[in-house]
């Protein structure tokens, strides 16, 4: 007997993240999130299963492990626990043995890394420049109570608060002495590091610039950790962006995933030479013209892996909504090719070995891989949340290892179906229609909206079950993937710079309207919703037009002048200027600007701790609609930062999903659509 998904189902969801590959390529570590109902909160542990066989075992019983990293002779884990406090790296022995904790900062430590020769990880952590040696806890706690004085707007991660007089930077323990010293200082924040092939030197991008606040720019520096004296040298790209760094097998060059320009647009895979000024930067994915998909949050970390030996990489990049795998050479020769792809098909996480017996490294198989060599990902379909796969690189050939989705055997999934839609200026925008295959007729349509150059795909969504109720309680659910959406190129990904809401507004309604004349949407019970720039536009499109029954506003963004003056993100590349510069442009794109043409009933749904789209967004939007007398609600969630719908507790994610349903049902009934009628 089965079912139809339920936003409840959030607590049975157990979803594999971050894969790490043993050094003999003989099993796998990788963390599994689940969710404490009791405790309301999301969980992870460490889990091991073989590359060819065996069951997943459970390894660790903590409720915040994660970032596992192999030592490269396979006897130890290094991985990150959070509990009481903030998290920090611990040992675990892969013959047996309880984790020991590596490291005690008093802020924490970042993801660790292990050198090549295996006597060493680093990380980046946190630290507070106004920190005294031998410092206790009282010392810190009267310190932060005072006042923050800053010249420059250095914001934390996602929406979640301003630095202050913390910076990230980079630390080496030591792992026989148990020795921890910070190798970086200054004014400014460090990436996470890569370790040179010779176990000498770290690589990682920094913000050092003074206006790094204004103009963001994070080149590629290397620092030489023999010498305790060393300070960082520029390595590249000093006016640039670079999200993550590694080194080339040679160690000749660094891998980046990043921009030579601070400009809105792709990241490219680069080729940055080290000990030659004359050679350029080649980017590896440019016959591509897709975006390299980034190590950050939101993103699960897919940092490019060397294969053969060295002479080969693979990464990911997003295109038409899903992630897909592809495999380049490091020197830039030939075209990348395709490893993992397909409609509906999205891969995070990526670990690269050759398992034992495989064969000798160089041995090229008949696609040019390293015959033996295998990637392990998490791989997510139409059906599936995500398991975790490996890839044999050379055939193509692709083995499940894990089943954590069983216990959602019983759950049937309405398969999203994918549509194209001719624009009415030429443009073809792709999205998917969730409906049930038995309905008949036209239904209430809700048109979601996605944050900002992100894109839905196929594949199945732990995040937004409600598509799945609604489309089970009789509703039809509109994604689209509008300009500024990413995996369709360059040109499309940057088409709504300077136009927010004016170049995108026809590609989410003119699919709504042929809907519509198809019956399979009412056009008297159309709903609109969005998250970040899906709640911008959300608001954006309620001002403008008139047809939607009913709206609900995540993290919106009502009024860009404010907006640009309070947000954590450098929006003004994004709207062609600062407010100053461009005033009646921000006018134009403002929701806030029309508020008085709003006419729909709109829930706000916005978390307290939102950095990326401050709070004041919400409340302008919802006083301009109460005091013009249209049915609005604000629900404020505490603590929350912009990552609401992806990371807050159980309970607050499920509540969003509530109240986002019951919001529309209400303000599409039968008797809601009489009301209208009789203005």
């Amino acid at each position: 007997m089965t079912r139809r998904q339920r936003v409840d189902d959030l607590t049975m969801l157990a979803l594999p993240e971050a894969p790490a590959l043993a050094p003999d390529g003989g099993e796998i570590v990788y963390v599994l999130k689940t969710v404490d109902e009791g405790a309301d909160r999301d969980t992870r542990s460490l889990w091991r299963v073989g590359t060819a066989s065996g069951a997943p075992r459970r390894l660790t019983h903590g409720i915040a492990d994660f970032a596992p990293a192999w030592s490269p002779d396979g006897k130890q884990v290094a991985f990150l626990r959070g509990a009481d406090g903030p998290a920090q790296v611990w040992l675990l022995p892969m013959d047996g043995g309880d984790p020991e904790q590596l490291t005690a900062l008093p802020l924490g430590a970042g993801a660790p890394t292990w050198s090549p020769d295996g006597t060493r990880i680093a990380f980046a952590a946190p630290v507070d420049l106004r920190a005294a040696p031998g410092e206790g806890d009282q010392d810190r706690a009267r310190r932060a109570a005072g006042p923050v004085v800053t010249d420059r707007l250095d914001y934390r991660a996602d929406g979640a608060g301003l630095f202050g007089s913390v910076r990230n930077h980079l630390h080496v323990v030591d792992v026989q002495a148990r020795q921890c010293r910070q190798v970086t200082d200054g004014d400014w924040h460090a990436s996470g590091p890569a370790w040179s092939p010779d176990s000498a030197r770290l690589a990682f991008s920094a913000t050092m610039a003074q206006n790094a606040d204004l103009v963001f720019r994070s080149p590629a520096y290397v620092l030489d950790v023999t010498d305790p004296a060393a300070v960082p040298e520029l390595a590249g790209l000093a006016d640039g962006v670079c999200d993550s760094v590694t080194w080339a097998g040679d160690g000749a060059a660094l891998l980046v995933i990043g921009r030579a320009d601070s400009a809105v647009g792709h990241a490219g895979l680069l080729r940055v030479p080290l000990d030659d000024d004359s050679a350029p930067v080649q980017n590896l994915a440019a016959a591509l013209d897709r975006n390299v998909m980034l190590a950050r949050t939101g993103y699960s970390p897919v940092l490019p892996q060397l294969t053969e030996g060295g002479t080969g990489v693979v990464f990911c990049v997003r295109d038409r909504g899903c992630t897909h795998l592809y495999a380049a050479a490091a020197d830039g020769n030939g075209a990348p090719r395709p490893l993992v792809t397909g409609a509906g098909r999205c891969a995070s996480g990526l670990s690269v070995g050759r398992p034992a017996g495989a064969g000798a490294a160089g041995a090229a198989g008949a696609a040019g891989a390293a015959a033996g060599e295998i990637a392990v990902i998490v791989l997510a379909t139409p059906t599936s949340f995500g398991e975790i796969v490996t890839v044999d690189l050379a055939t193509g050939t692709e083995t499940v290892r894990t089943q954590h989705g069983a216990n959602q055997a019983g759950v049937e999934l309405i398969a999203k179906q994918e549509r194209e839609f001719a624009i009415s200026d030429g443009t073809t925008v792709q999205g998917w229609v969730i409906r049930d295959p038995a309905a008949t007729g036209p239904q209430p349509l809700l048109l979601d909206i996605h944050g900002g150059h992100s894109a839905w795909n196929g594949t199945a969504d732990p995040v937004r079950l409600y598509h799945q109720e609604l489309a089970a309680r009789g509703w039809t659910v509109l994604l689209l993937n509008s300009r500024g959406s990413d995996g369709y190129g360059e040109q499309f990904y940057n088409a709504v710079c300077g136009a927010w809401g004016e170049a995108d507004a026809k590609d989410l309604l003119e699919p709504v309207d042929a809907l519509v004349a198809e019956q399979i949407a009412d056009p008297s019970r159309l709903a609109v919703c969005g998250y970040s720039y899906g709640g911008y536009l959300t608001c954006y499109l309620t001002s403008r037009d008139k047809r939607f029954a009913a709206a609900v506003a995540g993290a919106a963004i009502t009024d860009l002048t404010s907006f640009a003056g309070t947000t954590d993100f450098p929006v003004q590349a994004e709207l062609g200027g600062s407010p100053w510069e461009a005033r009646d442009r921000y006018a134009a794109m403002s929701p806030l600007s029309q508020v008085e043409r709003v006419h729909t009933p709109t829930l706000i749904l916005h978390g307290l701790a939102d950095l990326r789209c401050p709070v004041g967004q919400a409340e302008q939007w919802h006083a301009a609609l109460r005091a013009r007398g249209v049915p609005v609600r604000l629900v404020l969630y505490p603590n929350a930062s912009h990552s609401l719908v992806y990371h807050a507790a159980p309970s607050a994610r499920m509540d969003y999903s509530r109240r986002l349903m019951d919001w529309i049902e209400r303000y599409t009934s039968e008797a809601q659509r009489l009301v209208r009628e009789s203005r």
